[in-house]
């Protein structure tokens, strides 16, 4: 911590004219440029920018990659809870706005009437991504306590979260 008595003369020293006057003092407030730059028209600028891209390596890309239980299930989690998500907020929404339209009578009286095969469709659609955010979460929970890092408890772990979501989408869909 500064003393007090050290605030007087730093301010005397910064607030002093000779200070930026002097080389040192401007050399450290005001960056020196080596290089002059010049207007160039738009067509040249982007004739250059062209050229140097042609120059610089690309990135590998996805499409050069084996597919990897990893980050396939990464993707899959982030996709399933940004749905979950929009879902969540959209119906939240729309009660807001309408909440005689979108009480839970009315949704029910709506879902009644739709025929078996779209009621089990829509609650697959429904568990699915559910149960895999939910089986997902709780792997990389583990991951972060420390477990299940080595590249093979990744795949088993990996493995048991797509089986345990469809064993648990099967039953949320069929009770």
């Amino acid at each position: 911590m500064m003393s007090t008595r050290a605030l007087p003369s730093l301010r005397r020293t910064a607030f002093n004219p000779a200070f930026f006057r002097s080389h040192a003092g401007l050399r450290m407030v005001v960056p020196k440029r080596a290089l002059k730059t010049q207007s160039m028209p738009p067509s040249a600028m982007t004739e250059i920018l062209n050229k140097q891209r042609l120059n610089r390596p690309s990135s590998p890309h996805m499409t050069i990659y084996q597919p990897q239980l990893t980050w396939i299930a990464s993707i899959a989690n982030r996709f399933t809870g940004v749905g979950l998500s929009v879902l969540l907020y959209g119906f939240s929404l729309a009660y807001l706005v309408a909440p005689g339209t979108f009480d839970s009578a009315h949704i029910i009286e709506f879902v009644a009437g739709l025929p078996d095969g779209v009621k089990y469709a829509g609650k697959a659609i429904l568990a699915a991504p559910f149960t895999f955010h939910s089986f997902n979460g709780l792997r990389h929970l583990g991951w972060d306590m420390g477990k299940f890092l080595s590249v093979k408890s990744a795949y088993s772990t990996g493995y048991v979260v797509l089986g345990a979501t469809a064993l648990s989408t099967a039953y949320l869909t069929f009770m």
